[in-house]
């Protein structure tokens, strides 16, 4: 029988990021991850020379970036420029970006450029914690007249949150993770298996034991106690902490009785955000000038990722395409939507095709702040002592991986605090205090 002070099961980047924080507090730790390999859906696949994201990924300057930066992570990439297209009734319009496009852009009135350039304003000053309670339709209605000004936020909230449709979504997080997006999005070089490797380096560096190819099959929590961590080849765990760094479902699963407790509440409240995701290698560019585009009427964002960070061994250029999915869903459907918009974007790219990648059911989180929620998970499961969760969908007002490394601290910080309390009473018992 093993014993250790906390178990993080799942090796994502909330795992990891939980296992450093925990780590560097002088806890003995281990994670364990089902797969064979670390990073959940922060791997990146190298096909043909090219790196491939599975789906398109970019840093913020939000919780992760800031949490990566302490941790000393080279973050090596660069910010691209922010020009960008509006695909608005089968073509092409220059998008506002910058005080240029927005003067010239074809989409908006005089009145409403002056509207567009107003709300930016507010926006980049506002205290968005205000907007947790209201819908992203109940803002954009409530805030901008302009309809045109109102399509294109949509289209821009829509690309900060990945949900389809605008009534789900609290607007507060998607606000707040737009502020981020205007301030610059990073793209990493080599993708983000890169940032992956840097993370499960720092935990090997600091202690932290990964096990990989390990399936958990249940959590002893009796009397209400975390105790052990019981693993499907026999492995057994002794422990008082454990964080899931799983899917709500997962979590769910690993738990006895987990039906009385407040895993269930939020599995149940769960709303899982999904993207056909499509990505190519092409060795050149038709149109090298076209190169970000968002969906004003569709649902898609096109991005030339290779713009700003190194993604390939030979000079390809590597294309990240998104269609952001409501319930229901066509893989077929979908691809066709983004090789229309990869024809748009760049005409006669398949004579240029070196190599693709399509995900047509991408899981982007679990869950997310929307208006069916009842409560925010985490960081402790209340009725189980020593048990906390974390994860992109254990947010608190973040979004995506601002969520997932967020999550992870909180669950951190929460354990330490008990322990401190659990200390100090112990001291006032013995009247050292």
């Amino acid at each position: 029988m093993q014993k250790v002070d906390v178990v993080v099961v799942g090796g994502g980047i909330a795992g990891l990021t939980a296992a450093i924080y925990a780590a560097i507090a002088g806890k003995q730790t281990v994670v364990i991850e089902k797969q064979n390999h670390l990073g959940g859906r922060a791997i990146s696949n190298k096909k043909k020379g090219a790196y491939f994201n599975l789906g398109a990924h970019s840093l913020y300057k939000g919780d992760a970036y800031a949490t990566f930066q302490e941790l000393g992570l080279t973050l090596q990439g660069k910010l691209p420029s922010s020009f960008a297209y509006g695909v608005w009734k089968g073509k092409l319009n220059t998008l506002p970006s910058d005080m240029k496009s927005l003067f010239t852009t074809p989409l908006l009135s005089w009145k409403g450029k002056m509207e567009f350039a107003s709300c930016l304003m507010k926006l980049s000053k506002v205290n968005t914690r205000q907007f947790d309670r209201i819908s992203i339709r109940e803002w954009v209605e409530g805030n901008l007249r302009d309809p045109m000004v109102r399509n294109i936020f949509y289209s821009l909230l829509r690309a900060a949150s990945y949900v389809v449709g605008p009534d789900l979504p609290a607007a507060g997080p998607v606000l707040k993770q737009l502020q981020n997006a205007l301030k610059g999005a990073l793209y990493l070089d080599r993708g983000w298996g890169e940032l992956i490797e840097e993370l499960q380096k720092k935990a090997s560096d600091l202690g932290v034991r990964l096990l990989t190819n390990t399936k958990v099959s249940s959590i002893d929590t009796r009397d209400g106690i975390v105790r052990r961590v019981l693993c499907k080849d026999g492995t057994k765990i002794d422990t008082h902490h454990v964080i899931l760094a799983t899917a709500p479902s997962i979590a769910n699963q690993l738990v006895p009785f987990a039906e009385k407790t407040a895993l269930h509440t939020w599995k149940e409240q769960a709303i899982e955000v999904t993207a056909a995701c499509l990505d190519v290698a092409l060795k050149r560019l038709p149109k090298p000038k076209q190169q970000f585009a968002y969906g004003i009427d569709q649902t898609v964002l096109l991005s030339n990722y290779s713009r700003a960070a190194y993604l390939s061994d030979d000079g390809a250029q590597v294309i990240s395409l998104i269609k952001y999915q409501g319930k229901e869903t066509d893989a077929d459907k979908d691809l066709q939507e983004l090789e229309g918009l990869l024809d748009l974007m760049q005409p006669g790219w398949r004579e240029e095709l070196i190599v693709k990648q399509y995900l047509p059911k991408m899981t982007v989180c679990h869950d997310f702040m929307h208006m069916k929620r009842l409560e925010n998970p985490g960081p402790a499961v209340p009725e189980i002592q020593g048990l906390y969760v974390a994860g992109e969908w254990a947010s608190h007002g973040e979004v995506l991986v601002d969520a997932a490394t967020a999550s992870a601290k909180r669950a951190i910080q929460h354990m330490l605090s008990l322990e401190d309390k659990e200390r100090n009473a112990n001291y006032e018992h013995r009247g050292i205090i």
